[in-house]
């Protein structure tokens, strides 16, 4: 049996009420954010930001996006990239299968050919120079989440020497990776791991040729340090694949940052727009 794409059973968002219709305008500007610091977002992490409790009910909202773009594409006579396909499943890295449904010669691809398919598709959402005009042209504002407090904050802050809980924190991961979502297997190669730039990451693992690398916030980190945490992770992320790929060690690296408490709610923008591998309420 044929399977429709989500998108063509939805409407464009311009052309009702419906709710997957008004959600498509709040995810609008959120997609265009994510295309704009070239970043994929997972279902569930895009669905948190929206107050949207179950992410599945984001296929008929993309849909509406893709529509909208479809309308779109036929009234400038160009093409538009759907960026609706940044939006990607945790476990397997793509847009879910209503995506490449409704595209029969894509139907049939091996995991490996999509990948490369959907690869292709965001170098045209990223070099895509009118989201701008998209917005302006459904009538819709820029995402413009107010961070400056938290990201003055994170500037500003100054954590002294490492608490007694942070150090607790910090060596309960060490003793047992899991509690970061990890195998159990992998082995501790140290904390307060040292890089080439001086900085030190709290814990690092590594499983074969990859390498886990662990940030750690314990319950006395408030919003200003979480914020800080997520630019370092950033950091540490990038100094870590040049000094690898410098040493011919080409395997994965994946940074984390673990939190003892929750994100704080006015940071899950920050964190999908800079894409940072959050873990968060960790009992210890």
């Amino acid at each position: 049996m044929k399977v429709k794409s989500t998108q063509f059973v939805c409407d464009p968002m311009f052309t009702g009420d419906k709710l997957y219709q008004k959600r498509a305008r709040q995810v609008m500007p959120l997609l265009v954010r994510q295309a704009t610091v070239q970043k994929s977002v997972y279902y569930k992490e895009l669905a948190a930001e929206m107050g949207m409790p179950n992410a599945r009910n984001l296929n008929f909202v993309l849909g509406s996006v893709g529509a909208t773009l479809d309308e779109l594409n036929a009234k400038w006579g160009e093409k538009i990239p759907h960026i609706q396909s940044l939006v990607i499943n945790k476990g397997s890295g793509l847009p879910g299968s209503g995506f490449f449904g409704g595209k029969d010669k894509y139907t049939k691809l091996t995991k490996m050919q999509r990948d490369a398919f959907i690869r292709g598709m965001w170098t045209d959402i990223f070099a895509y120079p009118k989201w701008d005009q998209v917005l302006k042209s459904l009538d819709l504002a820029p995402a413009k989440p107010k961070l400056e407090k938290a990201i003055e904050g994170a500037r500003q802050f100054y954590g002294g020497g490492e608490s007694p809980q942070h150090k607790r924190f910090k060596n309960a991961i060490a003793a047992n990776p899991t509690l970061v979502n990890l195998s159990p297997k992998c082995m501790l190669l140290n904390t307060e791991y040292r890089l080439p730039s001086g900085d030190a990451i709290d814990v690092c693992f590594a499983k074969g040729i990859h390498l886990y690398a662990v940030e750690v916030k314990s319950r006395l980190s408030g919003t200003d340090d979480i914020a800080r945490g997520l630019f370092q992770c950033v950091k540490y992320q990038a100094i870590l694949d040049v000094w690898r790929n410098f040493e011919g060690n080409h395997g994965d690296v994946i940074m984390i940052l673990a939190l003892e408490t929750r994100l704080p709610a006015e940071l899950i923008p920050l964190r999908n727009a800079l894409q940072v591998k959050v873990i968060d309420g960790i009992k210890i």
